[in-house]
């Protein structure tokens, strides 16, 4: 059950998370993220996945030296201090760098290992120096369910999952729900699913139709009615540095991106009504 949202909470935390690789998370981030501040909202995207695509696909470039969300994690520098304007009016983004290979276990002898995002999330809105007033924080996790993915977890209101449109779509799944009702009852009680995300549709494919009928009638209107088209230029986008939404705002997958924020900013609006 979704919890209502207090009216003095400002800033909403959504996990971008599914232990499966290739499923069009970081995408789904990214553009999530890029649709959300076309509407005027404040996005900070939160790169935890080591291989670091949410924040090449912003076009931010690693750089030697730099500090990153793994420092952040072990406490060398605070998260205000790591972020990065994209280039992308009113999205900002705490990069990975490849140190987060090793953080898993590092953390695993650090106090308070499953909360550090979440401590430093809360540093962040007591201090935020910058003046930044975020409406949404996005945690782009890695594709496994690691402790990274767990401190994502622990410092989320809510989890979006992006589920492709395959054979073992619902497998996976059920993988991931158990996982949300450990961390809901062990970690986060807070913690809720803001929805399930249909992605790379094809419409020819009689399979596709199957897979969104079948998780549909598990999880009913926790699906979102939008659904992510396979879509060539979506694939090409991440090679140019670029959201899909920048790179060609008339394709079939920029328009896809933008209702399901669409769906997002009205099921958070729900949540604060009630």
């Amino acid at each position: 059950m979704q919890q209502a949202i207090a009216a003095n909470d400002t800033i909403r935390i959504l996990a971008v998370a599914n232990q499966k690789g290739g499923v069009g998370k970081t995408t789904t981030a990214i553009n999530l993220g890029t649709a959300l501040a076309a509407v005027g909202e404040h996005v900070l995207i939160i790169d935890l996945d080591p291989q670091g695509n949410a924040s090449t696909g912003l076009g931010i470039t690693r750089r030697s030296g730099q500090k990153s969300t793994y420092h952040m994690l072990m406490g060398e520098v605070e998260l205000d201090n790591i972020i990065i304007e994209s280039g992308i009016p009113r999205v900002h983004c705490a990069p990975s760098t490849m140190d987060l290979l090793g953080a898993e276990l590092e953390l695993a002898s650090i106090d308070r290992k499953t909360y550090r995002l979440a401590d430093a999330i809360t540093s962040l809105r007591k201090k935020d120096k910058s003046g930044r007033r975020y409406s949404y924080i996005l945690v782009d996790c890695p594709p496994s369910l690691n402790l990274l993915t767990i401190n994502s977890l622990s410092a989320a209101d809510a989890i979006l999952v992006p589920l492709q449109c395959e054979f073992f779509a619902l497998e996976g799944l059920s993988q991931l729900l158990k996982t949300i009702d450990r961390v809901r009852t062990n970690l986060n009680p807070r913690l809720s699913i803001q929805g399930v995300v249909l992605t790379m549709f094809d419409r020819r494919n009689s399979l596709s139709e199957q897979v969104a009928e079948d998780v549909r009638s598990v999880l009913g209107d926790k699906v979102y009615q939008t659904v992510i088209p396979r879509n060539v230029r979506v694939s090409e986008a991440p090679s140019h540095g670029k959201p899909v939404l920048l790179y060609d705002s008339q394709c079939m997958g920029s328009q896809a991106y933008i209702r399901l924020a669409s769906e997002v900013i009205r099921r958070e609006r729900e949540l604060r009504a009630a």
